[in-house]
């Protein structure tokens, strides 16, 4: 790994860790860079999952005042069941597949991440049986363990169908939740064969770093400006990864 590639992906994993716990879509950041870098996406994807398992646990630290328990004996086991679920399909899926579904991936994710408060709004009218929470969540920590970017803004939504209307308690809940669907993608993808292990040690401590500071940040200041950044980075990287299958 050349100086130049290992400090940008340094620095992407740190402000990643940032944007994450502030408004979500940190993965936007970091799993380009890896591409960028000279990775497969497969192996970016891979890497960049068992990389930043750690991020989500600093920022529920950041929000630990704020965490219901209550919530977690509930949720837990649809996210650790569907984190290894996205994981095994992620590895199944073919090479040149995988190519093919990575730009509209990143443009659901930058959809999902703009159309964030209207999605909330729309679930917090609702408040559901548990079995579909459940579902809800299971396909929530699916996607994110077989991609994860606005895997953030899916959580929320499955929370407010819960009723946690509180916005700390659901980044509480959510960052832990994110740490556990990650921790169980990132065991079974050790053994994938796929992981760029130097490209991991060099992410995961700036990563959580970024993680911790960002919630602390998250309760003090305006997410918007991060929100729409990440927002018009994402169609542009869509547009980047469209055009690299021309």
């Amino acid at each position: 790994m050349s100086e130049h590639k290992e400090l940008l992906v340094i620095l992407s994993s740190f402000v990643a860790g940032l944007v994450n716990a502030i408004a979500g879509g940190g993965t936007l950041l970091t799993f380009p860079t890896l591409v960028f870098a000279g990775l497969d996406p497969i192996s970016a994807n891979v890497t960049n999952t068992v990389a930043l398992w750690l991020g989500p646990l600093f920022g529920a630290l950041g929000f630990r005042k704020h965490l219901e328990r209550s919530y977690l004996k509930k949720l837990v086991v649809p996210s650790l069941l569907g984190g290894l679920v996205g994981a095994v399909l992620l590895i199944l899926t073919p090479q040149k597949t995988f190519e093919l579904i990575v730009p509209f991936l990143i443009l659901f994710a930058s959809i999902i991440l703009a159309l964030k408060s209207k999605i909330t709004k729309l679930v917090e009218r609702y408040r559901l049986p548990y079995p579909i929470v459940f579902v809800a969540v299971f396909l929530s920590a699916v996607y994110g363990g077989y991609f994860g970017a606005g895997l953030g803004i899916l959580m929320l939504a499955s929370l407010s169908l819960l009723g946690i209307v509180n916005i700390h308690a659901a980044n509480a809940i959510k960052n832990l939740l994110g740490f556990l669907i990650n921790l169980v993608a990132s065991v079974y993808f050790a053994f994938s064969g796929k992981v760029y292990w130097h490209y991991v040690f060099v992410m995961m401590g700036t990563f959580a770093l970024g993680g911790y500071i960002g919630a602390l940040l998250a309760q003090k200041m305006d997410k918007k400006k991060v929100e729409a950044f990440i927002i018009l980075w994402g169609f542009f990287l869509s547009v980047i990864f469209f055009l690299r299958l021309v």
